[in-house]
């Protein structure tokens, strides 16, 4: 049983959030979802087609690898049998839409998991412009 439902959101580090989201509005001509500020980050969500994936620049993530985001239906069934598989140090965090598990591949690829628990939550954002 394959538990990704759909790859929702690359999440990807930057150095310079604002500039970045410039070049892929300007250049690119993607959409600008958001622009928030807080606790000591910036998150910039760009959509450059009509669906997912949608791009989230961030300066807060570490390394030079972006994160893929997958929903899930069942995210404990899904975490459980990842684990039968063989995937190894899953780590949960709370991302705004749910509760998330990340883990590495062996050859360094981020991929994260999440249940789709606030589905509101994404329109409270839509729009807000920060910086």
């Amino acid at each position: 049983m394959n538990p990704f439902e759909q790859l929702d959101y690359l999440y990807t580090p930057s150095n310079d959030v604002a500039a970045d989201a410039r070049y892929f509005v300007d250049v690119l001509g993607g959409r600008l979802g958001f622009a928030v500020e807080g606790m000591g980050a910036r998150v910039a969500m760009v959509e450059l087609t009509s669906g997912p994936p949608h791009v989230l620049l961030t300066d807060h993530l570490e390394g030079d690898r972006p994160i893929y985001i997958y929903r899930v239906g069942d995210l404990k069934k899904a975490t459980a049998a990842l684990k039968k598989r063989g995937v190894k140090k899953q780590h949960s965090l709370e991302i705004p839409m749910g509760q998330c598990s990340s883990f590495v591949t062996p050859s360094g690829h981020r991929i994260a998991l999440y249940e789709l628990a606030r589905p509101g939550v994404l329109d409270h954002f839509m729009g807000r412009k920060d910086f």
